[in-house]
This record gives C-alpha cells, structure tokens and sequence, in this order.
C-alpha cells in the first residue's frame, strides 16, 4: 500500500529518477574538450577569488583606527597631542574616547583615525568593546619608568587583549610604546618585553587552571593564550607584536627631547595598503600545478591563464 512506504523506498524512487539526468549530464562532460573543460574552471576559479579578494579589501579598508591602550597615567593622550601636533600640551586622564583624525608622515592614503581610550579599568572595557571591530592597529603605550609596580596590572590588560575573540579573529598588528624613556629608572623596551612574557604565561596557568564555575555568565570566553605546552613568547601570537621604546615628554617641553619616531614609522607602515598575497590569476596555477607562475612560463594546460600573466 502508499501508506506503507519508508522513506528509504521514497529515497531509492527518486534517486532512480535522478539517474537518467546524471548519466546524461556525464555523457556530455565526456564529449568536451578537455581544454576547454579546464579553461572554463580556470575562469570560474578566478571569478571566485577576485571576489573574495574583493571583500576582503573592503573589509580592511573599513578598518581604519588605531586605538591607543594601557593603563592609566602611561602616556597615551600626550602620546595623542604629540602625534598630531608635535608640541607638548598639558594633559589630564581621559574618561571618554578621543578621537582625531591622522596622516601619517609621507603617505598619501586614507588617514587613520586615533582613538585614545580611557586607561580606568572601569572604563576601558566599555570603551574597548566600541571600538575594537574597527582596529587596524593596538598601539598599547606602557609606563616604562613604573612598570617594575605596574606590570601585574599592564599585563592583565593586554592579556584581556589578547584574547578577545575580535582581537583573535583580526589580528591587527601591536606596538607596544615603552614610553617615558626619558626618566633615569626607565625599563628598556628588551626587559619590559621579557618581564611581560613570563607574567603573561603565569596568567595562562592561572586562568586555564581555574574552575568554569566561577566565571559569571557573561564573561567572555577566554582562548587560548601562545602555544600550549611551551612557555609564551609574542611570537607564538597569530599578530605581529612589536616593542619600540618612546618619550612624549621632554623637560623642555617643546623644545626638548622628546622622541616617538618609533611610533610614527610603526603607523606609517600600517598605513599603508596591504600588499597582495599574488593576484587571483597566480593563485589559479598554484591550485592547478602546485607552484606559483612566474614570467615566461608556458603551461601547455592553462594556456589562457599563463597568457595573463606573460
């Protein structure tokens, strides 16, 4: 009877009726040209990858800010003043955002917008979370004359950086200013770097070791840290983390020594375009023979695409 039917008779009935279309459709693949078979793929490839370059190109152009971090009293609106101006301007700590707009020396392109948020733990996750979907850079500025004192604190802040899921998935570049070199204790770029390292894997173990329990509902999911297994290191991150030592300060004001040039070469690459990783052309013989096409090359399988390229 119908009404005894299983779904594997229904499935076998209309698999059968698929089968006649399916040996017809072979048929005809077999009947063409095998090169113009691949030529039609080749095309088809290309399209897809012209388009997903497309979109990616539009998403990092759409990601144009540069947030300034650390925690309170690091430097980082006077940092703001001098990239902008170039003078010294007394500063205060910040409770709101700031914004401005910045061309980066000898580049042509889009400025980038600074975006200096507030060092308050109480303030710079909320302010963080509005700004970070947009981060083309981190330029994370650290007290370098208080951060034997601080680096507990300078450490959980970047480590809340490092692993938020937006941070991750990315990946813009970190700078991390040493600021305030011009202070006779002041820690070198090198040994700030270490010290970070070692309190960073520490809050790894300790985090990864404490129970699920106690964490809050809304607490965001902590990822995993460096390469597990081994002690961390920046350079087990999936960004590039860059260290480069800084003074906003001068005691002459203006007229002293200050130096940030570090920080202005650093935003002047990121302003930059991002280089293509080969064009989809390229990217089509690297599928198709396993290698990229270099100029004179002559492929005999993919005569239209090594065309292209001559």
């Amino acid at each position: 009877m119908r009404g005894d039917r299983t779904m594997a008779d229904i499935q076998e009935a209309e698999g059968f009726q698929w089968l006649p279309a399916m040996d017809s459709l072979k048929q005809e693949l077999q009947k063409q040209d095998p090169t113009v078979l691949s030529v039609v793929v080749a095309l088809v490839v290309v399209l897809i990858s012209l388009l997903l370059w497309k979109l990616l190109k539009r998403s990092q152009t759409s990601r144009r800010a540069v947030l300034l971090l650390g925690v309170s009293d690091s430097g980082k609106t006077l940092l703001l003043c001098r990239l902008l101006t170039g003078r010294y301007t007394m500063t205060q700590t910040s409770i709101n955002a700031q914004t401005a707009a910045y061309r980066a020396k000898n580049d042509k392109g889009p400025s980038l917008t600074l975006v200096d948020i507030p060092g308050h733990e109480s303030l710079r996750l909320y302010f963080l979370e509005q700004h970070k979907a947009a981060a083309r850079g981190l330029l994370f500025v650290v007290d370098s004359s208080s951060f034997q004192r601080e680096v507990k604190e300078v450490a959980e802040h970047l480590f809340q950086l490092l692993t938020d899921s937006t941070v991750l998935k990315n990946n813009p570049p970190i700078l991390v200013a040493c600021n305030k070199q011009d202070i006779s204790m002041a820690k070198s770029a090198k040994l700030i770097q270490q010290q970070l390292e070692k309190e960073l894997n520490t809050l790894r173990v300790t985090r990864s070791a404490a129970p699920s329990t106690l964490e809050g509902a809304n607490t965001p999911t902590i990822h995993q840290l460096g390469k597990k297994g081994k002690d961390f290191d920046f350079s087990q991150l999936p960004m590039k983390v860059e260290f480069v030592e800084c003074s906003a300060w001068d005691s002459k004001k203006e007229e002293g020594d200050a130096n940030f040039s570090g920080v202005e070469d650093w935003l002047a690459r990121l302003a930059r375009p991002v280089p293509r990783q080969g064009t989809a052309i390229q990217q089509v013989c690297v599928l198709s023979h396993g290698g990229p096409l270099k100029t004179g090359d002559r492929r005999t399988s993919c005569n239209i695409v090594c065309m292209c390229i001559r």
